[in-house]
């Protein structure tokens, strides 16, 4: 499929067209709005001349969804009046290849298009936003990302599910928007509601196949705003109608309208369990489900309080996740839960939305805590998602907390360096996939840095890897970040994201306290810093604002505090 999108101005000062040559039988989709609700909007689709097909909208609220097969190839052409028709966003694939090459973005308005990021390494969306990480797993021979999306602005809004696939973890290609909102939330862009996070499973006796759950919420919806939903998708691109599955909330447990964020994994006993996020007059809970079914398609029932959670003043507990840290099957393996404790608070360091992990067995009915630690200290790897893939857990996270969120600004987001989830010494560790190293693509520096001088980062994609003298030894390092101050400390309190904003107004403080680590890899892109010392031991994950790499980096500490220090170029 070769392609060319050039807008211009055509057919009088309204005129506007799209121009691609596109192959027999590519699907086009296509988002169009009226610009007044008494006049239709209209794309019209030519080639060599002649109208093929005439793509209309009545709705002036919000971007209704069209879609046109094509029966021949060649150029092909939309045309469109912007005084009457507004796009938000076009994009065409094939279906016989689209896992492999994707879909082709001919058009996003400016309203909702990818920032441009030359060079970063990190997972955006073509166009929109994006928040949670959804249905993440391995289905046929790629890895599946769907996330939480609202496509026609970089604003959180009505909610869609996005989807991409990889073979690494890493480079991931975009295929169309897998799960829509229903018909009524569609008409306006009132942010009512939505297709909400969930997970996926295989396909029972059908490996390529995907089911999926997800959570349907609809503001004041009585008696229940989110219900649980199941579809199935059997080419991995297009789903069936959405079947309800879970109606209302257990009774005679005091929950609040919180229930949603379904994550159905294999339990030890061989049933399906399903983890929902809620909340009690105690404080947030996670709630267990399963069924004997062995398609996960019904037969649902309410098994107990898996978990209860209440400190740091927070409400539900969100998108819980839970992964076997050794063989499923083997009643002598510890099973991590993890869950977000939304709009939680910790005295301490002021740090909001904290996500905790706790370590423990499953037997498929009951959850025995053996310890718990904070999955990420720098508390932006939000909503975290795990799989068991073919050689352990996997998991990735929403770069982003929901402190940041404003009104007055768009948020363009990434989703966090995609991490194991392993078991050593009593600690969990999350430290980024083996794949990461295949990013590096020149040494930078391996002597200046360790020895007190300022070094230039290039476009700011680098890896710093430093090796301690010994076990916790003191040192800082200063980077030059064109919108923040920001820094990395080790020092006796613990280790440190230093970020301040020159505003006067008290931020947390982003500290894993009591951390020793010995070895560090800081993983800086435009937008983030991911700190993982001792192979994930500690995880420090932090948004930065804007799209400007960190300049430079000066190491700060007592002689032979820091036997090596080296600097790598990234790039995809």
């Amino acid at each position: 499929m070769t392609t060319h999108a050039n807008p211009s101005s055509l057919l009088g000062a309204g005129g506007k067209t799209l121009s691609a040559i596109l192959r027999v039988g590519t699907t086009i989709h296509a988002w169009v709005k009226a610009a007044d609700a008494g006049t239709p909007a209209e794309l019209r689709a030519s080639q060599e001349g002649r109208e093929i097909a005439r793509l209309t909208a009545h709705n002036a609220e919000e971007f209704e969804f069209q879609t046109l097969v094509l029966d021949a190839g060649g150029e092909t052409t939309l045309t469109y009046d912007a005084a009457t028709t507004l796009l938000s966003v076009v994009y065409a694939f094939s279906e016989r290849d689209v896992l492999d090459k994707g879909i082709h973005v001919l058009f996003s308005g400016e309203a909702n298009a990818a920032p441009a990021i030359p060079d970063s390494y990190h997972f955006r969306p073509p166009f929109g936003w994006m928040n949670d990480p959804n249905g993440f797993g391995r289905f046929g021979d790629k890895v599946h990302l769907f996330y939480q999306h609202y496509p026609h602005s970089l604003r959180w809004n009505t909610m869609h599910w996005g989807h991409a696939v990889s073979e690494d973890y890493l480079r991931w290609t975009h295929l169309p928007i897998f799960l829509f909102p229903s018909t009524e939330l569609l008409a306006r862009a009132d942010g009512r509601g939505g297709a909400f996070s969930g997970s996926a499973i295989p396909l029972a006796g059908e490996e390529p196949g995907i089911r999926v759950f997800f959570t349907e919420q609809v503001k004041d919806r009585a008696p229940e705003e989110q219900i649980q939903l199941t579809t199935i998708s059997r080419d991995q691109i297009t789903v069936g109608p959405a079947e309800i599955i879970l109606p209302e909330r257990p009774a005679d447990l005091d929950l609040t309208l919180d229930f949603r964020d379904p994550y159905v994994v294999k339990a030890p006993d061989g049933r399906w369990k399903m983890l929902l996020g809620s909340r009690d007059h105690a404080g947030g809970v996670i709630l267990l489900y399963e069924t004997a079914d062995l398609d996960a398609a019904g037969g649902w029932s309410f098994v107990g309080i898996l978990h209860r959670e209440d400190r740091f003043g927070m409400t539900a507990a969100e998108c819980p996740c839970i992964v076997p840290l050794g063989p499923a099957d083997d009643p002598q393996t510890r099973w991590a839960l993890v869950f977000g404790l939304l709009t939680s608070r910790d005295p301490a360091t002021g740090r909001r939305n904290i996500t905790i992990a706790t370590v423990g067995r499953f037997d498929g009915r009951s959850f025995d805590k053996e310890f718990e630690q904070e999955l990420d200290f720098g508390t932006d790897a939000y909503a975290l998602q795990a799989f068991v893939d073919r050689d352990g857990p996997v998991g990735i996270a929403w770069l982003a907390n929901w402190t940041d969120i404003s009104k007055k600004i768009d948020f363009p987001a990434a989703m966090t360096l995609p991490r194991r989830v392993l078991l050593k010494d009593g600690a969990l560790l999350t430290p980024p996939v083996e794949a990461v190293d295949s990013l590096r693509q020149q040494l930078v520096d391996e002597n200046r840095l360790v020895t007190g001088e300022t070094v230039e980062l290039g476009n700011g994609a680098v890896e710093i890897v430093l090796d301690l003298a010994v076990t916790g030894a003191d040192f800082d390092i200063e980077f030059e970040h064109p919108e923040v101050e920001l820094g990395l400390r080790l020092d006796h309190e613990g280790l440190s994201i230093l970020y301040d904003v020159p505003d006067g107004k008290w931020l947390p403080r982003y500290i894993a306290m009591g951390a020793r680590p010995s070895m560090l890899r800081i993983f800086l892109d435009k937008g983030s810093i991911e700190v993982f010392a001792d192979n994930g031991r500690w995880t420090g994950t932090k948004r930065l604002p804007g799209f400007e790499g960190v300049r430079s980096a000066r190491l700060i500490a007592p002689k032979g505090n820091v036997a090596a220090a080296s600097i790598w170029q990234l790039k995809l």
